[in-house]
């Protein structure tokens, strides 16, 4: 009787197993079809650059974080950003951007000039996001005439005592293995089977997450999803992981700055946000008391933080800008 139970119960399991690889691998087909289709590829002085494009109005250059691309770009973008012309590049080493010789934060930033000088587009608002500040930060120092204003979202910025990482709790070290090794059907495993290790991962603690909206929850879904697959990805994460951080000379920065952290992100940006906020000149510091690294439950209040200060300083009579009709390369 035990055995014939055992037998079932194993039966059971895999016939769960092969429905959820099934369900795995028709949810990866329409992710890569939407990867695959959503971008263009620019053709510029640095090299190819893949890039999308959204909107009408003031351009707006978003940058994405770890684990992103394009596409996380446009979602981040989505948050805040209607009435812009977003302008979303898939950093050196994400989806279909090559990696040069040179993969530093000065050379990404050099790229996204080069894409500008390609879109037409004289200056921009620069959002950089958690591992797209620092791109973003060196935009503002080596091509200032090409920054309007530059917003930093819970960045990973330099700290003397401090360095940003995954918290180094059991569910996120596990998931970081994962990442790693570019499993993608196990990610996509464990975002179903155990979402507040992958919360965590994404250094949100999960008890805020959990007690967020469900329309809060949904956008933590699509940031999951927005780092598969893993396989087109890997290699930027891996440049990501080899970028160390340096003091910049952040008191030349002229543009107008904010810069946005939350006090219980996991990742830890805040002190190193708050160093860069003090340097450079009357950059402006907004700190959420929770919220964590995807800012969670926050979303109103970042809209309503980055719009006061987009207004703050948009040049009168500025000319909306529309974005350039070309046909996605595949």
């Amino acid at each position: 009787m035990a055995g014939k139970l055992l037998r079932m119960v194993s039966l059971g399991g895999l016939a769960a197993g092969i429905v959820a690889y099934s369900s795995y691998r028709k949810e990866m087909a329409a992710i890569k079809a939407s990867v695959d289709s959503g971008s263009t590829i620019a053709e510029t002085a640095a090299g190819d650059i893949e890039y999308a494009e959204s909107g009408e109005g003031q351009p707006m250059l978003v940058i994405h974080g770890a684990g992103g691309g394009y596409d996380q770009g446009l979602l981040i973008a989505s948050d805040f950003a209607e009435n812009y012309r977003i302008i979303a590049p898939s950093r050196f080493g994400y989806l279909k951007a090559p990696v040069p010789n040179d993969y530093s934060p000065a050379a990404q930033a050099d790229a996204h000039a080069a894409l500008l000088d390609f879109l037409d587009v004289k200056r921009a608002i620069v959002v950089g996001t958690s591992a797209g500040a620092p791109s973003a930060i060196e935009m503002a120092l080596r091509h200032p005439e090409r920054v309007s204003a530059l917003v930093l979202l819970v960045p990973r910025t330099y700290h003397p005592t401090q360095v940003i990482g995954a918290d180094e709790s059991m569910p996120s070290q596990a998931v970081l293995r994962i990442i790693e090794s570019s499993a993608d059907f196990l990610f996509w495993l464990a975002m179903r089977a155990s979402r507040g290790s992958v919360v965590r991962f994404l250094g949100v603690p999960p008890e805020v997450e959990a007690s967020a909206s469900e329309e809060e929850r949904d956008r933590v879904t699509k940031v999951m999803n927005s780092v598969l697959p893993l396989s087109r990805r890997v290699r930027g994460i891996e440049l990501d992981g080899l970028t160390l951080m340096f003091p910049w000379l952040l008191k030349r920065i002229a543009v107008p700055t904010l810069i946005i952290s939350a006090e219980d992100d996991l990742y830890g940006t805040l002190p190193g946000a708050r160093f860069t906020a003090e340097h450079i000149p009357d950059a402006q510091l907004h700190v959420f008391p929770t919220g964590g690294h995807l800012l969670v439950g926050r979303t109103d209040e970042v809209r309503k933080v980055v719009r006061e200060f987009l207004e703050q300083v948009r040049p009168k009579g500025s000319v909306r800008s529309k974005r350039r009709q070309l046909e996605p390369v595949m």
